[in-house]
């Protein structure tokens, strides 16, 4: 039986370059989606998951994100007193318990395989999600419990992918498989950004996984890849030479918050999920075009 999946690690620490200005003040994952910050969301989807604890991976600069997670007396205390509770309970919702999330600071931007690298002694020896705050996924059960979910049922590692959009594969990580039978199939390797015409699937690596403990001895001695960083693709490449990898063709859609249209499509499609803004949000639209 594998070992459950209780800690989650999430990379904030990127400088958020595709949404300056605003990037320059506001941790780029702490940008708003309606009326909660995209953090909000992923940690949401993390607790759905069964994840217990969650170790973010913050850079200077990022003290906002820490602020975020904790409580602020002076708010609550007002919210109390003039009797908004629905308004104090939504603003204790994302609040953790003691002990439930870490912060650990990566020194230098060396990649998103040496970010994962950095939350290796609060991981220890079990198996672990990794979660791209960027990537807002709108789903029902939530991605990471999909992924969880395959994880049970398979064991080993799984990367959660998605259709390229047509006559795209060669902007993503294309994953090959050892055929194609369902949502849920055997990987057999990686390709970065193949060339058009020899993509070995249609499916590119989304922003999830579920990865065992040994990743991080491969990352600790892995050479710089592409853009001179320690990559997490090289990383699971390797790791696949020993160890089972699945791909997992998730149900829902997927919102790239770091970028600024992605982080448009994300508040219209999340607002027209709310059922207590849809009708109004949906004339809201209709009016401005």
């Amino acid at each position: 039986m594998a070992k459950p999946v209780r800690k989650a690690v999430l990379p904030v620490a990127g400088l958020g370059t595709r949404v300056l200005p605003v990037g320059k003040t506001t941790p780029k994952n702490l940008l708003n989606v309606v009326d909660r910050p995209i953090l909000s969301y992923i940690v949401e989807e993390a607790r759905a998951a069964g994840i217990e604890h969650m170790v973010f991976i913050v850079s200077r600069g990022q003290g906002a994100i820490e602020d975020y997670f904790d409580s602020i007396p002076e708010i609550e205390n007002a919210l109390s007193a003039k009797g908004k509770v629905e308004i104090l309970e939504d603003l204790r919702r994302d609040l953790p318990q003691p002990g439930q999330m870490s912060f650990i600071r990566q020194m230098a931007p060396l990649g998103l395989g040496h970010a994962v690298w950095c939350a290796r002694h609060v991981i220890g020896d079990e198996p672990f999600a990794v979660m791209l705050p960027d990537m807002l996924m709108q789903a029902s059960p939530p991605a990471l419990v999909q992924a969880v979910a395959a994880y049970e049922k398979t064991g080993g590692n799984i990367v959660v992918v998605e259709p390229a959009p047509e006559g795209e594969t060669h902007k993503y990580g294309i994953v090959a498989l050892d055929g194609r039978d369902g949502r849920l199939n055997r990987m057999t390797g990686m390709v970065e950004k193949p060339p058009l015409g020899t993509e070995p699937s249609n499916l590119f690596i989304s922003g999830r996984y579920i990865l065992q403990p040994e990743i991080f001895n491969i990352l600790e001695t892995q050479e710089r890849g592409a853009g001179g960083e320690i990559q997490l693709t090289d990383g699971m490449f390797n790791l696949m030479k020993t160890q089972d990898f699945h791909a997992l063709e998730y149900e829902g859609t997927t919102y790239d918050c770091g970028d600024k249209l992605g982080l448009l499509r994300a508040n219209v499609a999340f607002a027209l999920a709310r059922p207590d803004l849809a009708d109004a949000a949906r004339q809201a639209i209709k009016a401005l075009l």
